[in-house]
């Protein structure tokens, strides 16, 4: 029977044994998104709140005008979508000086409007930034995951095999971060029937055995050294959930509970368990065969109570759906921001080096700090003239992990339906560009209608 997949092997070569880039680069990768997106709000061309808009025979669900919609997406993805992919691969060899010019870009756009510069910030301006934040995650994910697998992508910026920094290396730890910072855990709200529970993260098992099932099925290639021959990203999320409602602690002590978890956990890692987790010599038992996925459940759980215990000391201040003010909050995001920042450039050189693959104490680290550095920088959107909100970010925010379930079948549809290794540079771009535009399309005509699809 012919394979799907003939390339298989190469393709999994060809993102294996990578090193990583540096921290310098990763600070500056993720800045230039969060740029971008307040140059986009500082345009000022929206799609109008739909209670102002009047229901015509061109009006959708909630009375949208469909025309004003479909422009105001277009902008957002030329604004947004065309120049970070182009950063991520054409212009890759000079992120550092396109990173300042972006910069330099925002700085003369607040200038030029500098009449209605500064704008009162209130808790809603927080709600905005935390959900740019959250969505600025989920762009760079859907990007990478299919770019990866095109010579145009730097390797540098997929995951690296044992240790080392990359890009792609802070897609999950970012998933668990952002709901981490919001969840209800985070807002007080920790009281949750364990039935309950365990029903809300049943989805996530399903699409945990539904990847392992539909990629065995095509013979899709599986990079085994990331979670196991078996494990995958979804199982991750379920775990962490799960142990989080079963060991249901109180919001205060979150952070003590999760700072014991990494410290216990590192130890272990440090005693000889990191050597074990990264030999590629593998039992048939089903913990040898998943032993990456399995031990690092302790880190991505300790990493998010320790998120839940920010969320609720940045956002929250203990009082359930209670926000607080947006000075307050935006002093100490930056404060922890170069806290971690710092920490994690001490445990990579004294105690040992990031790595993914483990979900160590500098890996952790390294997540939070680059999670508060996007989220620092959204929140100077108070300083920026125009919109707080663009319709991309809102259409992405009502469906998060749907749209990360989209970009993977829509990942996965390119790369059974044609070689990713032999298309030329000019092909490759033109790929992406268009698999972001139906990626942003789908999700934004899913937000005109009203579609929203959520469980976690």
């Amino acid at each position: 029977m012919e394979s799907f997949n003939p390339n298989k092997l190469l393709k999994e070569q060809f993102v294996s044994y990578q090193t990583g880039s540096s921290m310098l680069e990763i600070f500056f990768l993720i800045s230039a998104l969060s740029v971008l997106i307040l140059i986009r709000h500082c345009i000022g061309f929206n799609f109008p709140d739909s209670g102002s808009v009047k229901k015509d025979d061109d009006g959708g669900a909630n009375g949208k005008n469909l025309k004003a919609y479909i422009m105001a997406l277009i902008v957002d993805y030329i604004c947004i979508v065309v120049p970070y992919i182009s950063l991520l691969t054409v212009l890759a060899q000079w992120i550092y000086g396109n990173t300042f010019l972006i910069f330099f870009l925002l700085l003369f756009m607040i200038a030029h409007k500098r009449s209605s510069l500064l704008q009162e910030a209130d808790m809603d301006s927080i709600r905005f930034n935390i959900s740019s934040y959250r969505v600025s995650v989920m762009i760079v994910t859907c990007f990478c995951i299919l770019a990866v697998d095109f010579k145009i992508f730097p390797r540098r910026y997929a995951k690296a095999e044992f240790y080392g920094t990359s890009l792609m290396d802070l897609g999950v730890g970012s998933f668990v971060v952002a709901n981490s910072l919001v969840s209800r855990h985070a807002r007080g709200i920790s009281n949750v029937a364990m039935k309950a529970a365990f029903r809300s993260t049943s989805p996530l098992i399903i699409l945990g055995f539904a990847r392992l099932i539909s990629t065995s099925s095509v013979n899709y290639q599986v990079h085994v050294g990331e979670y196991g021959v078996h494990w995958n990203f979804f199982f991750t999320l379920a775990a962490v959930a799960i142990l989080s409602s079963v060991f249901n602690v109180s919001t205060s002590y979150c952070g003590i509970l999760g700072s014991f978890i990494l410290i216990g956990y590192q130890a272990l890692l440090s005693f000889g368990l990191n050597q074990y987790m990264l030999s590629e010599t593998r039992g048939v038992d089903i913990i040898s065969q998943n032993k990456e996925g399995i031990f690092s459940i302790f880190g991505y759980w300790g990493m998010y109570l320790v998120g839940v215990q920010l969320g609720s000391y940045l956002f929250f201040g203990g009082n359930a759906g209670t926000l607080r003010s947006m000075k307050w909050t935006r002093a100490r995001v930056w404060a922890l921001c170069i806290l971690f920042w710092l920490i994690s450039l001490l445990l990579d050189k004294h105690v040992e080096r990031v790595s993914r693959r483990t979900c160590n104490l500098a890996y952790v680290s390294l997540v939070l700090a680059t999670n508060l550095q996007v989220l620092a920088i959204l929140m100077l959107s108070d300083y920026v003239p125009g919109s707080k909100s663009s319709v991309l970010e809102e259409a992405f925010n009502k469906n998060l992990l749907a749209t990360f379930l989209l970009a993977n079948v829509l990942t996965g549809l390119v790369n059974l339906s044609i070689d990713t290794l032999s298309v030329s540079p000019i092909s490759a771009l033109v790929i992406l560009f268009a698999y972001a535009f139906v990626l942003s399309f789908a999700v934004g005509f899913a937000d005109y209608l009203g579609i929203k699809f959520k469980f976690w």
